[in-house]
């Protein structure tokens, strides 16, 4: 990972979400700056994983398994924090999910808007009220970093629900910087395109005939990864980003700067709509 070695010694951070994808990368990402550690995880078996790979780093580690959308959730986590730390330097809120829910508006039930509210919005809420009073403990200022999605910037047909929520974290994000402005909390986000991710598997999704052709509508010709990810959310958390809060950061390999525009079969840009089929021969 890029950054200053040892950019967090001394520092407690928490990683929602942990186990695996942009968590997992996230937390080892934090690690290696000599962090001491706090993940929530939902699935044991992933937070084992994260246990044994941390089991000779020389900060703390605090490895729960647990839903962070549960209510109450959250509170008891920030109250192990706090006996275990006293503080939390760093939160970031990485957990969300589409949950597979892709169809029209119309179609969503009740039921299922609720399940992408409590993944992507509402555990972000409770999650960081929970955690603000030993944010507040941090004595050099804190940092909070949300995980939103390129969907928060444009349409999405077929998950206008989840895209919904995606935008409110934007809106979260600034008028919550604002507000933790004079706490000397800064409160950022990141917005990815597409990652590889165990979440998200493009390079299963895509069929391998046309795999090739990410280039063309990908600026820099390929889909992120978690540690793409990772490393723009320790720049937003480290002293480097110290004058920068209520700000989205777009990860995304050009995609929203291209706004439609790809490249054609002779590698010429174009919004012209000469390209058939949807990549996955669906």
């Amino acid at each position: 990972m890029g950054g200053v070695v040892g950019e967090f010694s001394g520092k407690t951070v928490l990683v929602t979400g942990g186990g695996a994808g942009i968590g997992r990368a996230t937390l080892e990402a934090f690690a290696a700056q000599g962090a001491a550690i706090v993940c929530i995880e939902i699935d044991p078996a992933r937070a084992a994983a994260v246990r044994d790979a941390l089991r000779h780093h020389p900060q703390e580690v605090l490895i729960e398994e647990g839903d962070i959308t549960v209510p109450g959730q959250p509170a008891q986590l920030a109250a192990r924090v706090q006996a275990r730390f006293g503080r939390l330097d760093v939160l970031v809120n990485n957990c969300g999910d589409f949950l597979n829910l892709a169809k029209p508006f119309e179609a969503f039930s009740d039921t299922e808007i609720d399940r992408l509210y409590a993944i992507n919005l509402r555990q972000v809420f409770d999650t960081t009220r929970a955690m603000l009073p030993l944010l507040r403990n941090a004595s050099a200022g804190a940092a909070i970093v949300n995980i939103s999605s390129i969907e928060a910037f444009r349409g999405i047909p077929n998950c206008t629900v989840y895209g919904a929520f995606k935008a409110a974290l934007t809106g979260f994000t600034q008028s919550l910087a604002l507000e933790l402005g004079p706490h000397n909390i800064r409160v950022n986000a990141i917005a990815p395109e597409t990652t590889e991710t165990p979440q998200v598997p493009a390079s299963l999704v895509i069929a391998p005939e046309h795999r090739e052709h990410v280039r063309r509508w990908i600026p820099l010709g390929r889909h992120g990864t978690p540690r793409d990810m990772a490393d723009a959310i320790l720049f937003l958390a480290s002293p480097r980003a110290a004058w920068i809060t209520g700000t989205t950061l777009h990860v995304d390999g050009g995609a929203l700067a291209a706004a439609g525009w790809y490249r054609d079969p002779r590698d010429i840009w174009t919004n012209m709509p000469v390209i058939t089929g949807n990549g996955m021969n669906l």
